[in-house]
């Protein structure tokens, strides 16, 4: 629970992404017509806050052995970056492909 605490004080984006899914996460019960559909669309949500408290750790970190440029702490934060971005294409190409076959299939 600390964690998810400092991630809500601390990470702007964590806090971004977790209002995004109190709104998703019901909208994951209309949107899907399956139980399948709902899991998927639950999980990609939980799947984008996992990724952000991932990398908010990885900055951490970094950030904690110091704030001096290096090429290896400047690469950890990016890919981390990268992941969450990487999570973030597939919320919505997995939301996007249900509403696709849900409205206009």
């Amino acid at each position: 629970m600390l964690g998810f605490a400092f991630a809500w004080r601390n990470e702007a984006a964590f806090r971004q992404e977790l209002v995004l899914a109190v709104f998703l996460v019901p909208a994951a019960f209309w949107l899907g017509r399956t139980p399948l559909e709902v899991a998927i669309l639950v999980a990609s949500c939980l799947f984008v806050l996992i990724v952000e408290l991932v990398n908010s750790a990885i900055e951490a970190i970094v950030d904690r052995i110091g704030h001096e440029q290096h090429a290896l702490a400047g690469a950890a934060k990016d890919m981390g970056s990268a992941a969450v971005l990487l999570s973030l294409l597939l919320l919505i190409a997995l939301w996007s492909g249900i509403a696709w076959e849900r409205f206009l299939a």
